[in-house]
């Protein structure tokens, strides 16, 4: 551990626009709370900063489908994340929000110190503007054709269908979202961060001084700046967030990649007036706990803005996890595929430490990983119940059974005893290696393995058996397992907060710090125990069917339900629509385009030539599986490069309510190259 002063922990601000769920839990509010809490064990000093982010345009759309402000959308769930947390043992110092009064004014303040000192650029250029509804259209506001696979619900900023990152100028037929009409294009000013001119510091900061850095981390920093950075705005046309504080601003507020790292500074001004000491010392240090898919704004964007700033410090670690899926599956807000925190804490009661663990245990670090409830139940049941909870169990029971659970005095310690309790400190070494370099879910295997050490020394010794011919060496056994017992209430804290207070209970023990671990009269003899209890308990098959059901309830409900239809198109004339010319082609080959998910290259016989038509349809549709197909094709389509390759038409598909792409094919086989009248 690095010998800093103070220590400020930031945990990525959930979007206040739904609930918590085992993703967000996995992938940043476990770990930061495991690695917190070890600090605070250690006897440092510590700030554990969270809250909610308020602002942008995903809030403002949900606030307009169920007809309510943004307010009322970002305090329903401010509230009940925040309390979910809470129950759930997350240890934050403060749960802020960005629409609180002090991020208003220390967002304003940073935006015009920068300002002051000319290191935005003012750039006027033409954006979308919905003329009905008399705004500009944030790139979400906005959907159109993706010029690269002809998705026709591609949005402004990014084609969900092939991954590619958009401008809204690049859709084919741009609508509005709002009206569902054609936007118009319109002048307007905007601030923007001239990242380029950071580059080189960034490059020696990241690239130089932090190899140390998670491969995911440094990789990802790494492709940024090899690309080259470009200047970002840090402003827009919105009526939901902090306004822009100057003058002829009117209409527009901080964008909210701008504005939402700051919420980490103004929500330590709000927790403490000594905030400046953990943003601005040099003996600070300062980490953040985030997702993949905010590596770049923590690492690049954030750190430009500080440095512009020029009075803060620069994070020293950004341990950022990879994905967790659920059940095979990515885990999608939209369709309630999630194991949203507060309803795993009604279902299983008393219960947080287990998610803790199974979601440690499995820690996505490196890759995307999944939860699966058996994996769950596997979990509990042969690690928590079978190990520990049996381990701890076996310990007080035999104290209570054989010495009225008085911890025994024991003299003249075998060699063996001697040498089981010298691995703690061994295992204490190696949890600490582990939880310095940020390997949470090694250092959970490692804590554990003082619980696999203390179940293995009850099996080999088997004090029941021995108790009638040689009770002072049971004496000795039942010892050195309460200190182990002991020792385990400060080894596991960080991971299991609620068992290890539930287990200093049954111990009748008082808190220690993390330095105490290896002490081997942690628990004097003589002392008195309290009655023990299940630390664990089983997790039976019918609790983890009724979450399997609930999930594929949720499946079913989302592949039955009918599909909105889209809005009718504007009405076109005849003459239009002569000038398209459909036909039947058939399938000749095809096969997937490399480094894409989405693309298939096909060959087909139009009738009138041999051509390649690119499609985003591998989703639906095995390559193998598709020639000899017919089909109808938009043969007079403008040709396009797709990905590199010319694509010269369009295949003519339809959407079954699932979502599930289908052929428009004729009922009966054609020549190639009929019309389609």
């Amino acid at each position: 551990m690095n010998d800093y002063k103070r220590h400020l922990i930031t945990a990525a601000l959930p979007y206040a626009n739904g609930p918590v769920h085992i993703g967000h839990l996995a992938g940043v509010y476990v770990p930061a709370d495991i690695y917190t809490r070890y600090l605070r064990q250690n006897g440092k000093d510590v700030l554990y900063i969270c809250g909610s982010d308020e602002h942008g345009v995903p809030i403002t759309l949900k606030a307009k489908q169920e007809k309510v402000t943004p307010q009322d959308i970002v305090d329903k769930f401010h509230t009940m994340n925040k309390k979910a947390f809470e129950d759930f043992g997350i240890a934050f110092d403060i749960y802020h929000r960005t629409s609180a009064p002090i991020h208003y004014e220390t967002a304003s303040d940073f935006f015009k110190k920068l300002n002051d000192k000319g290191d935005f650029i003012e750039k006027t250029s033409e954006q979308y503007y919905d003329e009905e509804n008399q705004q500009f259209l944030a790139d979400r506001y906005i959907t159109g054709t993706c010029p690269h696979c002809s998705n026709e619900k591609a949005y402004g900023d990014q084609c969900e269908a092939c991954g590619t990152s958009l401008s809204a100028t690049d859709l084919i037929n741009p609508k509005s979202s709002l009206s569902g009409n054609k936007p118009i294009l319109k002048e307007t000013k905007h601030w923007y961060l001239p990242l380029d001119q950071y580059e080189n510091d960034l490059k020696k900061w990241i690239l130089e001084d932090h190899k140390e850095w998670r491969a995911n981390v440094y990789g990802q920093c790494k492709s940024w700046l090899d690309q080259g950075l470009q200047p970002r705005a840090v402003s827009r046309d919105l009526n939901w967030g902090v306004p822009v504080p100057v003058e002829g601003a009117d209409g527009k507020v901080l964008y909210v990649w701008f504005d939402a790292p700051i919420g980490y500074i103004s929500a330590t001004k709000e927790h403490t007036a000594d905030w400046e000491k953990y943003w601005k010392s040099d003996d600070s240090r300062l980490i953040h706990f985030i997702g993949k898919d905010n590596i770049v704004f923590h690492c690049i964007i954030f750190p430009s803005m500080l440095k512009a700033h020029g009075d803060y410090i620069l994070p020293d670690n950004v341990p950022a996890n990879e994905f967790l899926n659920l059940e095979n599956d990515k885990i999608s807000t939209s369709r309630n595929w999630a194991v949203w925190l507060h309803e795993y804490l009604e279902d299983f009661e008393g219960k947080q430490d287990v998610l803790r663990y199974v979601l440690t245990a499995n820690a996505p670090e490196a890759k995307d990983n999944d939860f699966t409830w058996k994996d769950f139940q596997i979990r509990n049941n042969n690690e928590l119940v079978a190990v520990l909870g049996n381990f701890i169990n076996r310990t007080l029971v035999l104290t209570q059974k054989y010495f009225d659970g008085v911890c025994p005095e024991a003299t003249d310690l075998s060699e063996y005893d001697q040498d089981i309790l010298g691995q703690i400190e061994e295992i204490r070494a190696r949890v600490e290696k582990s939880l310095d370099a940020f390997r949470i879910r090694e250092a959970l295997f490692e804590a554990m393995g003082l619980a696999r050490l203390g179940n293995k020394y009850l099996a080999d010794t088997e004090p029941w058996k021995l108790i009638k011919q040689d009770e002072n060496r049971v004496k000795q056994i039942l010892n050195v397992c309460i200190q182990i017992s002991a020792n385990l209430t400060l080894l596991l804290n960080p991971f299991l907060p609620f068992s290890m207070n539930k287990l200093r209970g049954f111990l009748n023990l008082e808190e220690y710090p993390w330095d105490a671990i290896g002490n081997i009269s942690l628990i004097p003899a003589h002392h008195k125990l309290n009655k023990p209890e299940l630390l664990f308990d089983k997790i039976e098959d019918k609790q983890v069917e009724e979450q399997v059901q609930k999930l594929l309830s949720t499946k079913k409900a989302n592949e039955s339900k009918e599909k909105e239809l889209p809005p009718a198109k504007q009405i076109v004339n005849y003459e239009d629509f002569t000038k398209l010319d459909i036909r039947t082609a058939t399938i000749l080959e095809a096969e997937k385009v490399p480094k894409t998910k989405k693309l298939i290259k096909l060959k087909v016989d139009t009738g009138l030539d041999i051509r390649t038509v690119v499609s985003g349809i591998a989703e639906y549709f095995d390559p193998e599986q598709l020639p000899g197909k017919q089909v109808t094709l938009l043969a007079n389509l403008a040709p396009r490069k797709i990905r590199g390759i010319e694509s010269q038409g369009m295949i003519l598909l339809a959407e079954d309510p699932s979502g599930k792409l289908i052929f428009i094919s004729p009922e009966d086989k054609l020549i190639n190259g009929a019309e389609i009248k």
